[in-house]
């Protein structure tokens, strides 16, 4: 009896191993992966404050809210069950499929670059709080299907860096990172969204300190969302760069792969700083190349989408738009406004 109940405990001491095995194996994977997509990550929390631009206070977090929610069903509902079962029975589209995604980045770094330089900048819809809940719906259906594209290079770069792992393992490691990433990105959006707030409340106190920092927070917050977009926009182009890079390799092109491991060999020995040059010269690369690759890509597809842009706006009839808080149709204008003692 005490023999059966010692090889109990054995059995119950392994299994309980494996599971923090298992358990370091899922952090350590998720850690790796999240970090290889860090550069969509930050292009996605540079977007969505974007879909809240002119939208009432009161209704800023819960369009977040929406949104972060339709982000974690695009990723656990729509993309994990596909990737999972193209990793484990057709593993060799996973290249193709990020080097196509990594196409896209280059091309959305690209063009926000093109923006800047010639000082133009992509038309935005109207904010929701013009038009009703109706419009709202709309633009968080749009938010989310943003949100689905790039969700998706979120989870195809981080399946990619855990491939080897177990089936069991991988589907794991993807729904921490599903989870972690978009309550990183969505969190980190709703706090960006209500610091103006947070800065307008301190700036209305009393206290000269708090008026201070309020006046500090509002001020800051435009430069601190330019900084993001440029960090984004950065990321975007390395990553997407250096995914393309390594396909062409895999592919068997191998000159560019050889010519950056030649740049980082011949630094990698300084003292001190080595690894970290060798790290640096991959990342230029990477980032020149995914430029390059983007403006070839936005030089082909922008005029077609432009073309399409204006055909559509041709097609579409002009109506005069109507507040949705008055269901009855248009109101008539108020009577002009008379000055006190006029006749």
């Amino acid at each position: 009896m005490a023999g059966g109940l010692v090889a109990l405990l054995d059995d119950v001491a392994a299994l309980a191993r494996l599971a923090a095995a298992s358990v370091d194996d899922v952090v350590a994977g998720t850690m790796k992966a999240s970090a290889k997509a860090a550069g969509v990550v930050i292009d996605d929390a540079a977007v969505t404050p974007q879909y809240v631009d002119g939208v009432r206070p009161e209704r800023e977090l819960p369009i977040v809210r929406r949104i972060a929610a339709g982000s974690i069903r695009n990723k656990l509902v729509f993309i994990l069950p596909v990737i999972l079962i193209l990793s484990q029975f057709l593993p060799w589209v996973l290249t193709p499929l990020l080097m196509l995604g990594g196409t896209y980045l280059c091309y959305e770094g690209a063009e926000k670059v093109y923006e800047k330089v010639r000082g133009t900048h992509a038309e935005k819809e109207a904010p929701a709080v013009l038009h009703g809940k109706a419009a709202e719906d709309r633009i968080i259906r749009s938010a989310i299907i943003t949100d689905l594209v790039l969700s998706a290079e979120i989870m195809v770069i981080s399946l990619d860096q855990v491939i080897d792992e177990s089936f069991w393992v991988r589907t794991a490691i993807l729904i921490v990172v599903a989870i972690v990433i978009t309550v990183g990105v969505y969190g980190a959006v709703g706090l960006l969204v209500k610091m103006d707030d947070v800065g307008v409340r301190l700036a209305q106190r009393d206290s000269a300190v708090s008026k201070r920092i309020g006046i500090g927070l509002v001020n800051a917050m435009p430069k601190v969302m330019n900084v993001i977009t440029i960090i984004g926009t950065f990321a975007m182009l390395w990553v997407g760069g250096h995914i393309v890079l390594n396909g062409v390799h895999e592919f068997g092109f191998d000159p560019i792969h050889d010519a950056i491991q030649y740049l980082a060999d011949g630094v990698v020995g300084v003292a001190g700083v080595g690894g970290f040059l060798a790290w640096l010269v991959d990342t230029v690369i990477s980032l020149v190349f995914g430029l390059l690759w983007g403006l070839i890509i936005f030089a082909i597809v922008h005029p077609i989408l432009s073309r399409l842009h204006r055909k559509k706006v041709e097609t579409q009839p002009a109506v005069e738009s109507v507040r949705e808080d008055h269901p009855g149709g248009p109101q008539p204008e108020s009577p002009p406004r008379q000055e006190p003692g006029a006749h």
